[in-house]
Formats: structure tokens, sequence, C-alpha cells
């Protein structure tokens, strides 16, 4: 009886290869050989489900993106607007290992998008995604939604301090600023605050 092939789960398997070699050895190195290598298959196996290298990337940065979108639609976190708002945030930014695998392989991924436009175009769409989430999750709990610019740059900048200089900022440390921050922003009525 024939094997049958779970294709979806077969794909993620290899862009999960993906994000491993760039994680333990830069983009710089990925190939379809070395992907396939990672994933234990041959390189014409790997280009049945991605014909070119680029479109393994597409499918791996797609699928990347979408792993803290999962994460946060199963969150319901409670307290008041700062502490639900904090425990959205942290989903975007590298405070465990698994979201660090992931801050790793996605600023790999958008350095190569600075010179592919294919990439630079899912890289602005993810870009735009998130500052509209953030701008929504103001909105939601209360907030001046024309903070979102500010604060989609404060995760980011955690995010690269966090991956970059991790001696200087730990991860308590980043939720201590992003805290802190999150309780000097303005309530859609200004003359309100933030309730702590």
């Amino acid at each position: 009886m024939p094997r049958i092939v779970d294709h979806e789960a077969r794909r993620r398997e290899l862009t999960e290869a993906l994000w491993r070699v760039i994680y333990r050895d830069g983009i710089e190195t990925v190939s379809v050989r070395s992907v396939a290598a990672e994933a234990g298959c041959s390189p014409g196996a790997l280009r049945h489900y991605f014909p070119e290298q680029k479109d393994l990337i597409v499918s791996a940065m797609d699928q990347m993106s979408g792993r803290a979108g999962e994460r946060i639609t199963t969150l319901d976190p409670a307290g008041t607007p700062v502490d639900r708002l904090l425990a959205y945030c942290e989903q975007l930014i590298p405070m465990d290992a698994e979201r660090r695998f992931e801050a790793e392989a996605w600023l790999g991924f958008i350095t190569r998008a600075r010179r592919d436009a294919d990439l630079k175009e899912l890289s602005t769409r993810v870009q735009h995604t998130l500052r509209g989430f953030l701008s929504h999750l103001l909105d939601e709990l209360g907030f001046d939604v024309g903070e979102a610019v500010r604060l989609h740059a404060l995760v980011d900048g955690l995010t690269l301090h966090l991956l970059l200089y991790p001696e200087q900022l730990t991860p308590e440390r980043a939720r201590e600023q992003l805290r802190a921050h999150l309780v000097r922003l303005p309530r859609k009525d200004a003359g309100a605050a933030a309730p702590l």
C-alpha cells in the first residue's frame, strides 16, 4: 500500500529545517543542499516542494511570521489594560528560547530582504500587519492609537538588543523597560492616566 504523505506537514518540516540552518549558521549559508541535509532529504525531494530557493525562503518567512500570530490568538491575558498590553507585546520579543529562535531567523530573513524584492514585499507586509495589530490593540484597550509607531519601534528595539547584547539586556530587564513605557501611554481621552 502506498504511503500517504501529508504535503503541508512536509512543507512545514522543510521550512523549519531552513529556520534551523539560519539560526545555527546564518542566512548566507542557506542553499538547497544545506537545507536538504538539515531536513534529512535529498535536494531533489526539497525541490519537489520548493522548485527555487526563493520559494523556500518566502514560505519559511511567511510561516515564521504566523507563529507569533498563533500564540497571540490563543492568549487571553487578565489584569489591567497595561498588564494585557504587556502580555501581548511580550509575544513579539525574544523573552525565551522559542521566541529567540524565531527572532534570530526573522533577523536573517529581513537582512536578506534588503536585497530581494520578493522578500522585501513580504517583510513590508508583515511590518504593516504588526503595526495594524498594535494599533488595534491600543484602541481596544483604551490607549491613544497614535502611539502605535513608537510602541512598534520599542518592540523592534528591544528585540534587537536582546539578540545582539544579551549580556546587557536580559528578558527581565526588557520586561521592566516595556512596562515602564506602557504605564506612560496616553489614554484615548488624553486627560485620563492609564491604570497600573
